[in-house]
């Protein structure tokens, strides 16, 4: 009787720790970006430019980034997996914009690194998560079952939608998407404009790879963060230009 009853309580530490261990870790990301979907939806463009354009691309208008994702209860960062872009096939390679963006769970706070617009900013303000939308949807990302929710970025006019494992129970996420009951496995800006999927996951004790590195740039705050992108938007379309050349899609 006490040999069964050791057995079942060192099953249930180990399978406690197997739980906790699923909480803390790093994910792999790939962000793919469609410049001819993105053109699509100019307004000031019309349809024989953008049929012109979606020719000339065909379809060599995939842009590819590798990022990654370190998350755990307490906090979650998220940035490029390297600080030095490059292509597919190496021949070509570049620095990678200043871009950062944390999490503090515990603090309910948060800090972002945008370089853009000629400037790099460091985006300061109290924790607020999207309103999510949890549908009665299921599918399969990377191994594991995923529900989906939706939202939207009310700034830049995108649709939102999330896939999120509930079995990996942290409510962290790629870009600047979190605060679901499930890590966000893949994205979808815009109705495929842009899908980051992720393509690695490992669990493991984080010790500092949450932290913040030091920081410099000008300092706002969410509200002007908003206004700033939305005169930029609203200046680049009167112009006719693209202002998704400027700041991140």
């Amino acid at each position: 009787m006490k040999t069964s009853v050791c057995i079942i309580c060192l099953w249930a530490a180990c399978f406690n720790i197997s739980a906790q261990n699923k909480d803390e870790g790093v994910v792999t990301y790939e962000r793919v970006q469609y410049w001819t979907k993105i053109y699509a939806r100019m307004t000031y463009l019309n349809q024989e430019e953008k049929d012109r354009m979606k020719l000339t691309w065909g379809s060599d208008d995939e842009w590819k980034l590798k990022m990654k994702l370190n998350f755990s209860p307490r906090a979650s960062l998220y940035t490029y997996e390297s600080e030095q872009g490059q292509t597919d096939d190496g021949t070509y390679s570049w620095r990678q914009d200043d871009f950062l963006i944390q999490r503090n769970f515990e603090q309910s706070r948060m800090t972002e690194i945008h370089e853009m617009l000629g400037k790099t900013y460091i985006l300061e303000d109290s924790l607020t998560a999207p309103e999510w939308k949890i549908l009665n949807q299921i599918k399969e990302v990377n191994g594991y079952l995923c529900m989906r929710a939706v939202s939207e970025d009310t700034t830049k006019k995108q649709k939102i939608t999330a896939w999120f494992a509930q079995d990996i129970p942290v409510s962290a996420g790629p870009e600047r998407y979190f605060g679901l009951p499930g890590l966000i496995m893949e994205l979808d800006i815009n109705e495929g404009d842009v899908v980051i999927t992720a393509t690695q996951l490992s669990f493991k004790k984080l010790d500092k790879e949450t932290e913040l590195p030091k920081l410099k740039g000008k300092k706002i705050d969410q509200k002007a963060y908003d206004l700033l992108l939305w005169k930029h938007i609203d200046n680049s379309i009167k112009a006719r230009r693209n202002p998704f050349w400027a700041i991140r899609y």
